[in-house]
């Protein structure tokens, strides 16, 4: 669904790629630097109930991850051990952001929509899970209501928002990711399943 602003926000980030590029500086050490600032910023804050500022600073580190892509984009086609990385170390910010809010919404007596925070993370790793495997066995898996992008939109507007003491903004997104979340895994279980149903590939142990 955000896939269509992706042009868009390119256009805006290449002019930094091009300096940070003309410095020195790799796509694949924007990757680690925005993975490392996302995890740090989300595990200080968020523990401590300072959503909003949590979430604005999460932003800004996340905003590395289309950054890294579109400097890798201006270099030439990537490197395998570049994508590997990248998709890697999603997987580590996402873990850092939904257990800043885990912890946090234990420590703050809300036992339930802790385990809402969790399933979200869980079932996230589920959607990117189906798909990296999916896409290893030859098949593709680029379905699904909510994607990486999604939830890190709704998830820290969420956050965000709630953090500035707006009523039910947290556990209402909260609760929207977990339900897109599930439905989005078995999109993907079903596409992967038509295609497997298909095929006639041999049977893989």
């Amino acid at each position: 669904m955000l896939k269509l602003l992706r042009p868009a926000v390119t256009r805006i980030l290449t002019p930094l790629g091009r300096a940070l590029a003309r410095r020195g500086i790799s796509p694949n050490m924007v990757t680690a630097v925005g993975t490392i600032g996302t995890v740090a910023a989300a595990l200080f804050f968020y523990p401590r109930g300072q959503l909003f500022p949590g979430s604005v600073v999460i932003t800004i580190f996340v905003l590395a991850d289309l950054l890294d892509g579109v400097m890798a984009r201006m270099s030439g086609p990537g490197s395998l051990w570049g994508a590997f990385l990248d998709s890697t170390l999603d997987r580590v910010g996402d873990a850092g952001i939904f257990s800043g809010l885990v912890i946090w919404l234990m420590l703050d007596g809300q036992r339930t929509l802790a385990m809402v925070a969790l399933f979200c993370l869980v079932a996230g790793a589920v959607v990117s899970y189906v798909k990296a495997r999916a896409e290893g066995l030859g098949m593709t898996c680029d379905v699904g209501l909510v994607e990486r992008p999604e939830r890190l939109v709704v998830g820290l507007v969420a956050a965000g928002i709630g953090g500035l003491g707006v009523p039910y903004v947290l556990s209402g997104g909260l609760w929207l990711l977990a339900v897109g979340s599930a439905v989005t895994v078995v999109q993907r279980l079903l596409h992967v399943y038509r295609q497997a149903s298909s095929s006639a590939s041999r049977p893989l142990r």
